[in-house]
This record gives C-alpha cells, structure tokens and sequence, in this order.
C-alpha cells in the first residue's frame, strides 16, 4: 500500500508476543481481515489485540494514543480503544508497538446501519469529545488547521482525478470551501479520522470509533467531514441541526470531506480499492449537495 511500509507477518508478531509479554503466550493470535492504512493488526485471544505501525511515520500515531486515549475514554459515550501494554523493538521489527483491549462491533463498511441513529450518535459522540478540557493538548497534524494551508497540495492532487470525477466541479466546491470565513473561537478536540473506516456499528447505531493516530485540537468543522464520508443527505441534516452548526463552519467542514478525498483517490486508487471507493462516495455527496 505504502512504498516505505514493512511487511509484518503473524511469525515475527508471535516472537515480540512471547518474548516481551509471557504471560499471552497461550493466546491465540490471528490477523484482522482489514488492516487499513497504517497499522498490522492481529487479535490475541478473544479480548485483546496487537497494533504494530506499518511505517515510521504511524508511530507519532501509537504514542498519541496510547498517551491521550485513557484520558479521553472516561468523557466519551462509546467506547475507544485502550492501551493495556507497550511493545519495543526486537525481533527483526524496528519500532513501539502495543497491545490493546479488543472493540466489540462491525466495521461500518460491512454492517446494517440505521444512518438517522448513526447521525445522532456521531454528533452526541463529537459533542462530548469537543467539551473535553485538559490542561494540555496533543502534537501538532494537518487535521483541524485552515483550509487555506491545505490549498496548494489539494490544487496540485486535483489534475489526477480526471476519468474518476469532474474536476471542474471539484475546483469550483473546493474555492467556495476556501471562501468561508475562518474558525472565530477557540480550537476544539478533534478525532480527526471519522470516515467509516474508523467506526464501529451495533443494531444500527455507534458502538466504538478506532485509529485516534490523528487526534489533536483544531477546527471544529474538521470533525463535521463525516457528514459527506459517512453519512447519507438526509441523516447529514440531523447531524447539522443536532451541532447546530453555522453556515461558515458547514462550508468549511464540506471543504475538508472533499480536501480527504482529493487526496485519497488517486493514492489508493490501485493499492487500496476499500478507501478510494469512500473517496468516490464522498465525491457523489459533496458534488450533489447544494453549496450556492
């Protein structure tokens, strides 16, 4: 998927379980089925599972977990992932890895989903992590900053969706994102990441939300980029109306639902079909919603 990433096979994972952690050495260990982008992932008898970090990059990832997510857990309505153990190299495998407790749910992609009850779960869910206040924040990401920053990478990734989506149109939503006024408050706690990649469903609703490697404070609209990646036009007006979110803040958030995909399609186009068919989904929803 990535040129620099490593391979990580279920050998060299039971190695580092044995050796640094006796005490699972009886666990059985299997891959999950999807990966995603940035981490190998094995589950480790039936409540835990083994996070290793594909690239040198998702370690900053894995340490921002691990430092924020038992701090976040306690204020949050659904569960998020929580480290139990920290990993080291060894093995023939270079960098921090960890274990963490297994999520009960199915990822949104495969699951039955009741979108105005995922829409209200979603908006209560970036409701309590937005009124989170800790004396310190996390490191600094791309995720949260003015669209304005994200403009020449996004212009220059525009020319390569041509023969997926129009571009002319895609130009044209991204200028009238970039013409928003700016955020006018303090900057929020933001997951960063809520595509449905990142979510957990049972009976139709919100039962977990994975990966915080990009979590940071920033831009509320950011978080709002889920109204286009995940949900549907319909259940995206609930979730609006529930954040009573400005018009200022919803151009924004359209900007960077349609910023993640520009950047998506063309690098996952041929490595990562699951993820560049989010990005074309997000496209279809952004380019039909009404922005004039």
């Amino acid at each position: 998927m990535h040129s620099d990433e490593i391979e990580v096979p279920e050998e060299l994972v039971r190695r580092l379980v044995d050796v640094q952690f006796p005490q699972w050495t009886g666990e059985t260990l299997a891959r999950v089925p999807t990966w995603g982008t940035d981490h190998a992932m094995y589950r480790l008898g039936s409540e835990l599972v083994v996070r290793l970090p594909r690239r040198a990059i998702n370690v900053v990832g894995l340490r921002k977990e691990r430092r924020w997510l038992p701090r976040l857990a306690p204020c949050l309505p659904v569960p998020i992932p929580a480290p139990v153990a920290s990993g080291r190299p060894g093995e023939g495998y270079p960098w921090e890895w960890a274990v963490y407790r297994w999520l009960e749910g199915t990822p949104a992609l495969q699951a039955s989903i009741d979108y105005e009850q995922l829409a209200g779960d979603l908006a209560r869910f970036v409701q309590a992590l937005q009124a989170v206040e800790l004396p310190d924040r996390p490191l600094p990401g791309s995720r949260g900053v003015p669209l304005a920053e994200r403009d020449e990478p996004i212009r220059a990734r525009i020319p390569d969706l041509a023969g997926d989506v129009d571009t002319a149109a895609v130009t044209a939503a991204w200028e009238h994102a970039l013409a928003a006024p700016v955020l006018d408050g303090p900057p929020v706690w933001l997951h960063g990441d809520l595509m449905p990649t990142n979510l957990l469903i049972r009976e139709g609703g919100l039962a977990g939300v994975i990966d915080w490697g990009a979590c940071r404070t920033g831009d509320p609209a950011c978080e709002a980029l889920l109204a286009w990646m995940t949900l549907d036009a319909e259940s995206r007006s609930t979730f609006r109306a529930v954040l009573e979110l400005d018009d200022a803040t919803w151009a924004r958030a359209r900007g960077w639902a349609l910023s993640c995909a520009v950047m998506a399609l063309p690098y996952y186009r041929e490595t990562y079909p699951v993820l560049a068919n989010v990005a074309r989904r997000t496209f279809a929803e952004v380019l039909a919603d009404d922005f004039e």
